[in-house]
């Protein structure tokens, strides 16, 4: 059997002891319906990481040998306005759900939309190839948002098991994860692109099939079925139950336009972004001193984590491709797929999350716990580090190949700065934010990897290789390196100004941790 196949069987296995270690141990904690819908998470996340793992080799593929043969430049546009999108259409999915569908109507048409988007990419043409992404970025808006809404509604407000929910939820989106490059990406590189997405499109429709099943079964009991406040009224003459799956199918041609015509989505980030700030900012002076100050807390924050976002994101991009050309993918006498190191940043996530968790528990309890500011600035300089590793991997390559264990050191720097600033970024916007704006705030907090996955392409296309250039291997590790230098200083120059200011704005959170 060929050893990335044998690699393959084995992530499974660990996932699956995984899988059953936890069911068994929190069984009788946990209500059944956590169970499903961690089951529904892990198998949506494998097919959305699962197509992601090889995207953007997909689209700068030669077409000779499947792929859409197009230039670095324009692919790491497309691959941005796409991962800009997915994080956008939350905040529509959410209305609806909210208002018209509720939660199990709103995950159902999400999967289903998905499942159809990861099939039509799998037709193989280049047309229809836009029109799979339109359907895979509404399919997210409906589903991700209603899921983790979903396994909120079982726990009353100040349930002790709440936090250890989430974090058994947390734990089958880095499973999906962590199978999806290891299963999708090494499909799609040995057997074909088509399979690739056909393997994600089943991973869907077995989430799906899972969710359907626990309905019927009643596991979700009433929850879920109904808004809480629901609309009654038409809506340009359409009922309110129908109302968004006729706009679902309308946006598929402006998806398609934004995602072709990528550039647009720079404006429309700009002035989102732009406006939302200068909002935020503006409204802060209608509060007391310490509300307001702990507003620009969040707003100066949102920066910097933005920062990391943009830079973190190129992962699926800049450094996709930088695998695929400048790394020699043979790891302990094995040789990997270009997608197969996707799966790193989740099995770094599932053995370390535990650490960091007992890590701030100790240094809370000796009353050492570093303030959200401190910890926001090691995971830049985590970021930082990670990208300036690779000049160990530089300094000993073989005609223009770095070894395999750099790019791996590189993905741990960049996990374990990523658990220092995600989650507790999570935590100190529910805590900054004013009562009457939580929800708001959050829905900013999650723009910023929007505007990230945008800004990316500005930083990927300086690594860009144009079509048709004969240029030798050497060559386009000089080219990444000198980008990948940049911006590992820079996040390490954003880190240190963090520490810097860390004592005013640690000031400005009045007592809060």
């Amino acid at each position: 059997m060929n050893p990335i196949y044998s690699t393959m069987l084995l992530a499974w296995g660990f996932v699956l002891a995984w899988v059953f270690f936890v069911i068994l141990t929190n069984k009788k904690v946990h209500p059944k319906a956590l169970f499903a819908l961690f089951m529904v998470e892990l198998w949506e996340r494998f097919s959305y990481y699962g197509m992601r793992a090889f995207l953007i080799l997909y689209i700068t593929a030669e077409v000779v040998r499947g792929g859409l043969g197009i230039a670095d430049a324009e692919a790491y546009g497309i691959y941005a306005a796409y991962g800009a999108l997915v994080y956008l259409t939350p905040i529509i999915g959410g209305f609806f759900a909210d208002r018209m569908m509720g939660f199990r109507k709103a995950i159902i048409w999400g999967s289903i939309l998905m499942a159809g988007g990861q099939f039509v990419l799998a037709v193989d043409h280049p047309t229809l190839f836009y029109v799979g992404l339109a359907f895979l970025v509404i399919g997210n808006g409906f589903f991700k948002p209603n899921i983790s809404s979903m396994v909120g509604k079982f726990y009353t407000d100040g349930d002790p098991r709440r936090d250890g929910a989430f974090t058994i939820f947390y734990m089958g989106i880095n499973m999906g994860a962590f199978l999806a490059p290891l299963t999708c990406g090494v499909i799609a590189e040995t057997v074909g692109w088509s399979y690739g997405f056909l393997a994600a499109g089943i991973g869907m429709l077995i989430g799906l099939a899972v969710f359907i099943w626990a309905q019927k079964a009643n596991i979700f009991e009433q929850y879920g079925l109904k808004p809480e406040e629901a609309s009654t009224s038409k809506i340009a003459g359409l009922s309110p139950t129908l109302f968004p799956y006729v706009i679902s199918i309308l946006l598929v041609p402006v998806l398609w336009l934004l995602i072709r015509q990528y550039d647009i989505m720079d404006y429309l980030l700009l002035i989102v972004g732009g406006g939302i700030i200068g909002y935020l900012l503006y409204h802060s002076f209608e509060y007391e001193k310490v509300q307001r100050q702990r507003i620009w807390v969040v707003v100066i924050l949102l920066l910097f984590t933005t920062i990391f976002w943009t830079f973190f994101e190129l992962a699926g991009s800049a450094l996709s491709l930088f695998t695929e050309r400048n790394v020699d993918k043979t790891l302990f006498g094995m040789e990997l797929t270009t997608s197969s190191f996707q799966s790193a940043n989740p099995l770094f996530i599932m053995l370390f999350a535990p650490v960091f968790s007992w890590i701030w528990i100790k240094l809370a309890r000796a009353n050492r716990e570093p303030a959200a500011p401190l910890k926001f600035a090691f995971g830049l300089l985590m970021l930082g580090a990670g990208f300036m590793v690779l000049n160990l991997g530089t300094a000993s390559a073989v005609g223009g190949m770095v070894a395999a264990i750099f790019l791996v050191l590189l993905y741990l720097m960049h996990t374990l700065g990523e658990l220092a600033l995600s989650p507790v970024g999570l935590s100190m916007v529910t805590k900054l934010a004013p009562v009457k704006i939580v929800a708001f705030m959050m829905g900013i907090w999650f723009l910023s990897s929007s505007i990230a996955h945008q800004a990316g392409k500005f930083i990927a296309k300086y690594t860009a290789v144009e079509a048709g250039e004969n240029v030798t291997t050497e060559e386009t590790l000089q080219a990444s390196m000198a980008v990948f230098n940049n911006v590992g200083l820079f996040a390490l120059g954003a880190g240190v100004l963090l520490i810097l200011l860390s004592p005013m704005i640690t000031k400005w959170m009045h007592g809060i941790k």
